[in-house]
Parts: structure tokens; C-alpha cells; sequence
């Protein structure tokens, strides 16, 4: 959801629904750059921003969504924690090392990675006992269906071993360790291809307290992107959605168009780097610059950029509301929940008294 994805007005309308509304911190200099700042400062600026404007139209929960691979983590830490964010969720790389002006303890801000592998749990977990005296607050699970940058390899994407059904007991036996060791609840929350209530139900069921949701909210009108980037999600098929090779040295799930056409024929697309936004991207080589592709996107020039897409994006078919959208998937949830009780269809249907 980064790069204008979500941004104050969808991360507002989701908590306004008692949902965690989650802000995405890449890429603002980009997307609207300032004539007297730099893109580093610009981040910032527009960061806070974004942060701001959404309480003033919520008083629920508001999160923050970092990539630990961004050459300016440390300054986008330090701007969450200045203004006192509910929740900072850490991705794209392992979250061992902050800067020295944060200390983690007694912090008003939860801070919650996102992993892909027990390993990686243990290695978070074990180095931040070690050297801040403390565990996260939780972790995020994210499976091999999510849109986007992917925690897994090429092989392991399509591999049964690291399905999100897979890995989620796996972690949960991790942070169960650290619960009864230090008293303290982990809540784990799983991510990555879940779409619908019925998903929702099968994976609270499993034992995570809450679940991670982008492609079906990039469906609603209060989404950030343009309405060219949403239509796109509209009228995608299943086969138009595929793992491609980003600069940043990551696969990606992305809904195919002819710029990505035209990059896998080996065509490199012209730019300049304003400056090296992300630490493993070589700007040298790359054949193209994802930050203004998705920035491109966002603001519906799709000849020039693309969309990130989650394996159920083809699903979508239409844009509703938010309100709507919990509202529906409510109602998924609740069904699932009688069949999984063995409550008919019929005594579901007589009405109550």
C-alpha cells in the first residue's frame, strides 16, 4: 500500500470502523514533492503531514507501516514516535538495529514487524531481549499470496512449506515461548491473501488475534489511489497477476500491463535517481525506477508505472465504501462461523423473535 496507497483518509475511514488504519510511509517525497526540500526532508514533512490530518478525522487507532530497507528508516522512525503513532508495523528486512535517539522503553507507540519465517521471529526476538531488555509487541505474518514485495523466494512462493497455514503454528510456537517466559501476551496477526470474513474466521481459528488486509481496501472509495489505479484491480483476471523481479532485489506480486510488458522484453525505462530512496536498490542497473513507477501509478499514469496487486486482486469487482466493506465482511464472518457450528442453512435463515 505504499507509495499514496494508503494515506490519511483511507488509514481514517478503516479506524473509523475500529480497525487499525495503517498509513504507509514510502515514498511521499515522490509523490508530492516540495520546491524548498529535498526528497529526504520532503518525506518527512509530508509523513507528518499525513500522520496529522488523520486525527483529525479519527480518534481511533492509527498505525504506521515502515520499510526497514529505506535509506531514511532512521528519520521516518524518529517522525512516528515524535507524533506519538498507535502502532509502527517494521517490513521489508529484520528490525535489529534503531537509532540512538529512540530508546524502545516506555514508549506510548507499539512496535510490531512484520516477518515471514519462525527463524526470523526468533532472531528479532532474541536480539531485542538481548539489547533492549524487551520483545516486540507483536508480529505480523505475512504468507507467500501478499501484493507487493515478497519475504520469500522465487521457489518458496508456490512452495505448500511456507503457505501462510504453514508458517502461522510455526510462529505461534515462537512467540508462546516469550508469552509464558516474560508474562506478557505476543498477539501474532496473519497477513498475506486473506480476502474475505470466511478468511478472517479460519485464521482467528488458528489462534492469531487479528489479520492484515490491503487488496480488498485498495477496492473502496476512501482509498488513496486514483480511481485509474483501482479500475485496474476491477478489471484484472487471474492470469494477469504475476511475480515479477523488482530493482530492489525482492520478488514482487504486480497485475501485468505494457510497462512491465515492455520491461520484461528488456526495454529500460529512462530516469534519474533523485536519490537512493531504498538501500538495496542500485540505480546503476535497475530498468526503471520503482518509486516513480508506483508513483506514476498511483496518480493513474499506468502507461508509465504498475500496480501491486495481492493473488486475490482479480476477485474485486466493483468499489464500495469502507463502512460497507466491514459491513460485508462481517457478514462472511458470521457465516463461517454457523457453518463451522453446524448450524443449517435453513434455522439460519428463520428470523429472530
Amino acid at each position: 500500500m505504499g507509495v499514496g496507497i494508503s494515506l490519511s483518509r483511507l488509514a481514517s475511514a478503516v479506524a473509523n470502523e475500529g480497525g487499525i488504519g495503517v498509513i504507509s510511509s514510502v515514498g511521499l517525497g515522490v509523490l508530492e514533492q516540495h520546491p524548498r526540500m529535498n526528497f529526504r526532508d520532503a518525506n518527512i514533512h509530508f509523513l507528518r503531514k499525513e500522520i496529522r490530518k488523520a486525527r483529525e478525522l479519527t480518534a481511533g487507532v492509527i498505525g504506521l507501516n515502515i520499510m526497514v530497507a529505506m535509506s531514511d528508516y532512521d528519520n521516518l522512525l524518529e517522525c512516528a514516535i515524535e507524533e506519538e503513532v498507535d502502532v509502527i508495523f517494521l517490513g521489508a528486512g529484520l528490525p535489529l538495529r534503531f537509532p540512538k535517539s529512540i530508546s524502545l522503553n516506555n514508549l506510548k507507540t507499539q512496535i510490531v514487524p512484520i516477518i515471514s519465517s519462525a527463524r526470523a521471529t526468533q532472531l528479532i526476538f532474541h536480539s531485542w531481549e538481548k539489547n533492549f531488555g524487551r520483545v516486540p509487541d507483536g508480529v505480523v505474518v505475512e504468507g507467500p499470496l501478499a501484493g507487493g514485495h515478497l519475504g520469500f523466494k522465487i521457489n518458496q512462493i508456490d512452495d505448500p512449506d511456507f503457505k501462510l497455514e504453514k508458517i502461522i503454528p510455526e510462529i505461534l510456537m515462537v512467540t508462546q515461548i516469550f508469552e509464558r517466559r516474560l508474562n506478557k501476551e505476543i498477539p501474532v496477526i496473519a497477513a498475506g491473501g486473506i480476502y474475505t470474513g470466511a478468511d478472517i474466521y479460519k485464521y482467528l481459528k488458528m489462534g492469531v488475534k487479528g489479520v492484515q488486509m490491503a487488496t480488498r481496501f485498495v477496492a473502496t472509495h476512501e482509498c488513496d489511489a486514483s480511481d485509474e489505479f483501482k479500475q485496474s484491480y476491477i478489471n484484472c483476471k487471474k492470469e494477469d497477476i504475476a511475480i515479477i523481479d523488482s530493482p530492489v532485489g525482492l520478488p514482487g506480486r504486480a497485475i501485468r500491463n505494457g510497462f512491465l510488458q515492455e520491461v520484461s522484453e528488456g526495454t529500460k525505462m529512462p530516469f534519474k535517481c533523485p536519490w537512493k530512496c531504498l538501500k538495496t536498490c542500485d540505480f546503476r542497473t535497475a530498468p526503471y525506477c520503482i518509486a516513480e513507477a508506483l508513483c506514476n501509478a498511483q496518480k493513474g499514469e499506468l502507461l508509465k508505472g504498475f500496480t501491486f496487486a495481492g493473488a486475490n486482486a482479480y476477485k474485486v469487482d466493483k468499489i464500495i465504501s469502507v463502512k460497507n466493506l466491514f459491513k460485508i465482511l462481517q457478514e462472511e464472518y458470521d457465516q463461517a462461523f454457523l457453518e463451522d457450528v453446524g448450524v443449517s442453512k435453513e434455522l439460519q435463515e428463520i428470523p429472530s423473535m
